[in-house]
């Protein structure tokens, strides 16, 4: 089993990166989602100094851009697309003076198209983003979320197909979200190393897998609200005996609405490995 890191999808203080900081090693994560999903909070100097301190303490950092950001416009063209581009371009700086991976963004929606013509304009979209990146140091490595909702895009398929095609972005493994929209069926280690797998076979060697993790509510096979821990049926259990499977580090950003509830999920994940036995001996 590869290094398992653990933190949350919010940076817990936006006072200082010295205040974050503090929070994060008080709490006991070595990982932490830079949240952006409602829009920029944090300028470049505020990064510069997250990202030393996170190199210092051992931290992991990743950014979610704003929820506004993604790629996959039926025309590449208009305000819309530009204000995407925009956030897209702004998230990879901050991710690259905080020394922040993946950029974690949505994958977009079918806008009436059919799946592979989504697929197409998103693979197409990205690459001419990354030129754009490129030409200003900011090519950091993107992460394309699996989403919840069952007819839309953002299947795990999906994910990876778009990872595949282009090389330098790498699945999310959101698990709330294939949960709800498998109707309930990630309860037993099988279903997480089957997708843990599916992302193993686009990721780039030494890559961590990312993970989104938390418990969830769900109808009709749609995501419906982030649970509190043990108010659904998700469990972390499971997927700590699946990232056992695998030699591929993990970074798992918990998406929990409360730190207690992160707190557990934290707990159940490292119970086996802080006990002295194997990861896969137990289960939480």
């Amino acid at each position: 089993m590869g290094e398992v890191r653990f933190g949350p999808a919010r940076v817990p203080s936006r006072e200082s990166p010295e205040a974050a900081v503090e929070l994060l090693l008080e709490r006991g994560y070595d990982a932490c989602e830079i949240d952006f999903e409602s829009g920029f909070w944090m300028d470049y100097p505020f990064a510069e100094r997250l990202g030393e301190l996170a190199r210092e303490y051992g931290l992991s950092l990743s950014v979610h851009a704003p929820l506004f950001g993604f790629m996959g416009h039926v025309e590449a063209s208009g305000r819309k697309f530009a204000s995407a581009v925009g956030a897209l371009d702004r998230s990879a700086g901050i991710a690259a003076a905080a020394g922040a991976e993946p950029v974690v963004v949505h994958p977009g929606f079918l806008l009436g198209r059919t799946r592979e013509d989504a697929l197409d304009a998103v693979v197409e979209q990205l690459r001419a983003l990354r030129e754009r990146l490129e030409a200003k140091g900011r090519a950091v490595p993107f992460g394309v979320e699996v989403m919840g909702r069952v007819r839309e895009l953002g299947s795990l398929e999906d994910v990876v197909e778009i990872a595949a095609r282009t090389g330098w972005v790498r699945p999310v493994l959101d698990f709330a979200h294939l949960h709800a929209t498998s109707d309930g069926a990630y309860l037993e280690e099988a279903p997480f190393a089957a997708a843990l797998a599916a992302a193993d076979a686009v990721l780039p060697a030494g890559a961590p897998f990312h993970v989104h993790f938390s418990d969830i509510a769900f109808a009709n096979r749609n995501e419906t609200k982030h649970l509190r821990y043990g108010e659904g049926t998700l469990r972390a259990g499971p997927l700590r005996e699946a990232l056992a499977r695998f030699e591929r580090p993990a970074t798992v950003i918990s998406e929990s609405p409360d730190e207690e509830s992160s707190a557990r999920i934290r707990a159940a994940l490292y119970a086996a490995t802080e006990a002295g036995r194997s990861p896969a001996s137990s289960a939480t």
